[in-house]
């Protein structure tokens, strides 16, 4: 009886060895290995989104849905498109954007002159006396802030600055200012008073220098540079005395004069 036991426990222990190890090794590949080939799955997605020349040195690599840019692009519009793209990828959540703009160093204050000039030269022909941006640049990094009429005025800024070289980085600060018909008629009554004064309409003379008016909810606020303190006043009285005009800040600038800030003139 034990022998027969024996020599039935033997054949049962063969079986079950032939039966494991005769099973395909597909039956095995997705234990204990499965978040690591999700993860590969991933990141080559990911990595397929950054098939283009501009991106030939960046990597990306995926961990529980997070995605990690890393290496170096010559734009910072580069950088940034680099993250838009990541994000469309299958599997990714969130991304960390490591990415070096190793384009062109250039000195923070001739960065800023050149800057300030196609700022502008802006939207010229839209509404450009409307807008009042202002710029600070530090070791490459932009910063923008301000006021833009509309959120196309405001996203002509940043493109224009993210895709100049020597820019590293941009962090925007603009606020766009609120969709009002009174306030659209304040800005246009605001410019016939300042524009239509004798001593003021040379401001109108060259469509990047204007005298800047933004309008926030009936608050005026002036910007650029003008030739004289008296020029700065009468613009103020000018603005004062427009019906509907609930305050005026004059931050204009007279030339030759400390100025505050980098507001773009």
């Amino acid at each position: 009886m034990t022998t027969r036991f024996t020599f039935f426990a033997a054949i049962v222990a063969a079986a079950l060895t032939l039966g494991v190890v005769g099973l395909p090794q597909t039956a095995f590949a997705g234990v204990g290995s499965g978040v690591e080939i999700g993860q590969q799955d991933t990141s080559g997605d990911a990595q397929a989104k950054l098939k283009k020349s501009q991106f030939k040195d960046v990597k990306v690599s995926v961990d529980q849905g997070i995605a990690t840019l890393t290496g170096t692009v010559s734009l910072y519009e580069y950088k940034k498109d680099a993250a838009n793209r990541i994000r469309k990828a299958k599997g990714v959540e969130a991304v960390r954007n490591d990415i070096e703009v190793a384009g062109p160093n250039v000195p923070d204050s001739e960065l800023k002159a050149k800057l300030l000039e196609k700022l502008t030269y802006d939207r010229v022909g839209y509404g450009n006396a409307f807008n009042a941006i202002s710029l600070d640049v530090q070791n490459g990094l932009v910063t923008l802030g301000g006021h833009e009429r509309t959120d196309v005025d405001k996203d002509s800024a940043l493109a224009l600055v993210s895709t100049y070289p020597g820019v590293k980085d941009v962090t925007d600060e603009i606020e766009v200012d609120p969709t009002s018909i009174m306030d659209d008629q304040t800005r246009l009554a605001v410019a016939r008073a300042v524009y239509g004064y004798p001593t003021l309409n040379k401001y109108a003379i060259d469509p990047a220098k204007p005298i800047r008016i933004s309008v926030q909810n009936g608050n005026v606020a002036l910007y650029g540079v003008v030739d004289s303190k008296a020029d700065k006043d009468t613009a103020n009285i000018r603005a004062n005395g427009v019906p509907g005009v609930f305050s005026v800040k004059n931050f204009l600038q007279v030339a030759g004069q400390p100025t505050e800030g980098g507001q773009a003139q």
